[in-house]
């Protein structure tokens, strides 16, 4: 794994780069358009179709869930949990999996909150999509499945899971693997007002803060969902069955709900749940993540997201930045799953 940046004490680091810090994170929450700019992995190519399928789901009760999710190779095998993100689905890593599986790797894909199979176990809980909150499942669905450790990686809201499993939970994050590297937030950040061009990038938050998005997401949420798949990976020429497949999770009884009040809350217009209260404000202060860590960015990405540069410093442990080339947008891992998968495999055997 190519290093960047060595090791130094978090306190330290606190100290000397306190302003850069937090612009960083107002970028890196906002979504400052930038061009990764850091050396990496060139021509991965694009996949104009996703081939592969998961053949046969699990279900198991974890915490205030249900979670339905993939289980690929040895039950053995050295565990890896790949976190798929919005409006995407598993089958974001339909074509990673197996070439993990192949290596020896235990693959866990779980449905998110709100997607696929995963259901709520009672009414009454809150369809809370506070970034907290997904990461507190992941961490009980490790506990129902009794995987004390996990290399971890993910995509647009999985990447940002996996930072908070890694920022909270280090001993349960053996490495990381994160496409658009550190996406830690907070609702203080979510209030700043950014230049016109910038909050253009964001119009669907905007939406979905209002009734009208609300009622609108529902109406035509497979139609929203192609539209941010379009312009997110504006070179990605993927065919109505490789979108229906993953838009059946959308179906979800929850999906609606989950989605607005992700959006909001980022924003401070709903409040989560108290009992995460604690968890948020340490993810506030932009905690610095040291457990070795890959992250990847396609030199096509449509979506908001950071520069690189931005970022680099927020990772103490080992880390590489790598930028996948050949036209590859923000559905990274489905996109070039030979580079993502090559990411999980070099920064699981470099611990």
């Amino acid at each position: 794994m190519d290093e960047i940046e060595g090791s130094n004490p978090v306190d330290q680091r606190r100290r000397l780069f306190l302003g850069e810090v937090v612009a960083s994170m107002m970028t890196i929450e906002l979504g400052m358009i930038g061009q990764a700019r850091a050396a990496g992995t060139a021509g991965a190519g694009k996949t104009a179709t996703s081939g592969g399928s998961f053949e046969a789901l699990k279900q198991i009760d974890a915490g205030v869930l249900n979670v339905g999710y993939a289980d690929l190779g040895s039950a053995d095998g050295p565990p890896v949990i790949l976190l798929h993100g919005w409006p995407y689905d598993i089958h974001t890593y339909a074509d990673v999996a197996p070439i993990l599986a192949s290596r020896g790797y235990r693959v866990i894909v779980p449905y998110l909150r709100g997607y696929g199979t995963t259901r709520f176990l009672s009414a009454a809980t809150m369809r809370n999509g506070q970034q907290a909150v997904v990461a507190a499942d992941i961490i009980a669905l490790m506990d129902a499945l009794k995987i004390g450790k996990a290399t971890i990686g993910g995509c647009d809201w999985g990447a940002r899971t996996a930072n908070i499993m890694a920022a909270l939970w280090p001993e349960r994050c053996k490495a990381m693997v994160s496409v658009s590297g550190y996406l830690i937030g907070s609702q203080q950040l979510g209030k700043v007002p950014l230049p016109p061009k910038a909050e253009l990038q964001w119009w669907y938050q905007y939406y979905f803060a209002t009734d009208r998005g609300r009622s609108g997401y529902a109406i035509y949420t497979r139609d929203f969902a192609r539209l941010i798949w379009q312009l997110a990976s504006p070179q990605w020429k993927f065919d109505d069955a490789t979108f229906e497949r993953s838009a059946a999770a959308f179906d979800n009884p929850d999906h609606v709900a989950v989605v607005i009040h992700n959006y909001r809350w980022r924003l401070g217009l709903v409040e989560g749940e108290a009992q995460f209260d604690g968890l948020e404000a340490r993810l506030a202060q932009g905690p610095v993540i040291g457990v070795p860590t890959v992250t990847l960015e396609g030199d096509a990405n449509g979506a908001p997201h950071p520069d690189a540069s931005a970022y680099a410093r927020m990772f103490s442990g080992r880390y590489a930045h790598r930028v996948i080339t050949g036209g590859i947008g923000h559905n990274l891992p489905q996109e070039a799953p030979q580079a993502f998968a090559e990411a999980v495999i070099d920064v699981d055997t470099d611990c």
